[in-house]
């Protein structure tokens, strides 16, 4: 039930890992302030950081799990696969250079994803096709991809399933908002038991005027932030909020002593498609 989820709280993964329900997202961290931010989190219970060797803070994440006192075991480290590379070669290459150039992380990377369905299907394949080596080298513990249309997925899940290209398909990130619903990629994700992570969960503080939140917020004594990490979490994703103040990542991690009603949750929902960030869902095949 949703009223017991705790910032232990984790799903099970197709690979059979367990994911921890809340993440702190490094989109846009600094490098030089990285570290510091991710042992913030670590204090305050995150066990589990999304980074991209995009955002080029990979580095200091790593090294904030070895200066922590925590195990290696009890972090869940996600990147991915930069969204300008292209295909086999290159994606062997990206994640080889994470694993070496990140000896904290002791040889694997918990999940692994595909940044964008970018440079077309035999790019898409490919990239997949190296991950799945990569997994069964034990470097990878669980692979995903971010950013995928249905039709990638179906592509990608045909592949698998009837092309011989193995793997498991466990995670799927993407933005969702209450204006941004995406509701026929988790119907897709959720018949075939993919886990949706949601990035952006808090709209870039865009949307915290809007009243059904500020409402919301001040029924429960809580901050916009908080209301639309728990309406995310209660949807059954994985959000992963990011912020640069220690301040606001304790905050995003307290929305564990309210729960919003079905009717709040109704309240929330919109018919709205407005992505705040890019939107490579609509790269054709």
């Amino acid at each position: 039930m949703a009223s017991k989820l705790t910032i232990s709280t984790t799903v099970r993964l197709a690979s059979g890992y367990e994911m921890p329900r809340l993440g702190l997202g490094v989109y846009q961290t600094p490098a030089d302030k990285c570290e510091a931010l991710v042992l913030h989190a670590f204090s305050k219970g995150y066990r589990h950081i999304d980074s991209a060797t995009a955002y080029r803070n990979e580095r200091p994440c790593a090294t904030a799990i070895a200066a922590s006192s925590l195990s290696r075991t009890e972090v869940f480290f996600t990147t991915k696969l930069p969204p300008r590379l292209r295909g086999y070669e290159e994606t062997k290459k990206s994640l080889n250079n994470v694993i070496t150039s990140n000896p904290e992380l002791e040889g694997y990377i918990d999940l692994y994803l595909i940044h964008a369905p970018y440079g077309g299907r035999t790019a898409r394949l490919g990239e997949w096709k190296a991950m799945v080596e990569a997994h069964k080298e034990g470097k990878i513990r669980s692979l995903g991809v971010s950013n995928y249309s249905v039709d990638h997925l179906n592509e990608l899940w045909k592949y698998i399933h009837e092309e011989g290209g193995g793997g498991v398909l466990s995670v799927g990130q993407w933005e969702v908002t209450p204006w941004l619903g995406r509701r026929d990629i988790r119907k897709w994700c959720e018949e075939r038991g993919v886990v949706v992570q949601a990035y952006s969960p808090l709209v870039r503080a865009t949307r915290f005027g809007e009243p059904v939140v500020r409402s919301l917020a001040e029924r429960y004594g809580a901050t916009p932030a908080q209301v639309l990490v728990r309406w995310s979490l209660q949807m059954g994703l994985v959000p992963l909020p990011k912020s640069v103040h220690p301040e606001r990542i304790t905050e995003n991690a307290d929305v564990y002593g309210f729960e919003l009603s079905k009717e709040e949750m109704k309240e929330l929902e919109t018919d709205e498609y407005s992505p705040c960030s890019w939107d490579p869902t609509k790269e054709p095949l």
